[in-house]
């Protein structure tokens, strides 16, 4: 009996040892679990010649869809944004969250973005119909697709 009980003892014990703390603050999409995360600012590098890569990020949010949430940006060391998308609309942002740390869990990818699309996002963030005119050549950029998202309580 001694046996099982010490079995069972150091069996709790290495599960504890290994688990790991999940995130604390509001979640929205699936579960990010805890483990490699990079920041944002290091997700190209950490891409290498791949054009769409598996990862989880945490970064500093600049600005959020201001019609519902659809999309927000991220901080990036070049100044331009990164847009972050959630995976099949499945769920939208809180907009008063600009300033606040995230971390996602999705898909890293490099694209093009066309004229129609950027309008379309200028014209979500309330851009005057003189800066939107002004949108006239496609854009590369950097994006992310989010099917889990995490507003860290820090």
């Amino acid at each position: 009996m001694k046996k099982i009980i010490l079995s069972l003892s150091f069996c709790l014990f290495t599960a504890f040892a290994f688990a790991q703390a999940a995130y604390t603050g509001q979640k929205f999409g699936e579960e990010v679990k805890p483990g490699d995360v990079k920041p944002a600012a290091k997700m190209e590098a950490a891409m290498g010649d791949k054009k769409t890569v598996d990862m989880k990020i945490e970064g500093k949010v600049v600005d959020v869809c201001k019609k519902k949430g659809c999309w927000m940006t991220l901080e990036m060391p070049n100044g331009d944004p990164m847009r972050v998308t959630f995976k099949d609309y499945a769920f939208f942002m809180p907009m008063d969250i600009v300033g606040k740390k995230v971390v996602l869990d999705g898909l890293a990818k490099k694209q093009t973005i066309s004229v129609e699309t950027l309008r379309h996002y200028a014209e979500d963030a309330k851009k005057s119909p003189e800066e939107v005119a002004k949108i006239t050549d496609p854009k590369k950029e950097m994006a992310f697709e989010a099917k889990g998202v995490v507003i860290l309580d820090k």
